[in-house]
């Protein structure tokens, strides 16, 4: 039976590079962005669009009164939020079944809790996210801290709403994975060593 590990992480905690490297340790496929991909392939919809539906609630529909009749919003990008978590399922579940992997965010710790996923959460404190995000930057670029601590934040609150919307859960809360990591002030390569003991 395959092992499969999933990795939820607040943004700027690492925890991208942490399921990166174990997969290498472990000799696991690893699956990420791969899956935004794969999910535009089986809806046409183009992949720059996938990212955005799938970093943003799904909103739901209210009547807007017009004169003395009512009228709803157009249904399409919710139809279309649908039938993009939709693929995302049948797709994650393709890639538990195939083998043993890790697979980061995209609700999987959901999506493939009939399998029984070792799950992981992944967080740290802001100033370690701010220090990771800006030695990651791209070059030229130039942010305060304050401007990182909005991203992070704003990026978070994303993650949250969608997390919550699917899957009636609380995105990282503690009962909700077999392990959470603090990866504050911590070297991620000597984690994983220590994690890659678990699996191994």
């Amino acid at each position: 039976m395959n092992k499969i590990i999933t990795i939820g992480r607040e943004f700027g905690s690492g925890g991208r590079e942490l399921g990166r490297r174990l997969a290498r340790e472990l000799g696991f496929d690893y699956y990420d962005k791969q899956i935004l991909s794969e999910i535009a392939k089986h809806t046409s919809l183009s992949e720059e669009y996938v990212q955005q539906v799938v970093e943003n609630q799904p909103r739901q529909l209210f009547p807007i009164t017009v004169g003395r009749s009512f009228m709803y919003v157009d249904t399409q990008p919710l139809q279309q939020a649908s039938a993009v978590f939709q693929a995302q399922q049948e797709i994650i579940r393709e890639m538990a079944e195939r083998s043993s992997c890790i697979i980061v965010g995209r609700c999987a710790d959901y999506i493939l809790r009939d399998m029984k996923p070792f799950r992981i959460f992944v967080y740290a404190d802001m100033q370690s996210r701010i220090n990771r995000c800006r030695s990651r930057a791209a070059e030229g670029e130039h942010m305060t801290d304050k401007e990182y601590k909005q991203q992070i934040t704003g990026m978070d609150k994303s993650r949250a709403r969608y997390y919550d919307f699917y899957t009636d859960m609380k995105w990282g809360d503690k009962l909700n994975y077999e392990l959470c990591i603090n990866t504050t002030n911590q070297d991620i390569p000597t984690l994983v060593g220590f994690l890659a003991r678990i699996f191994k």
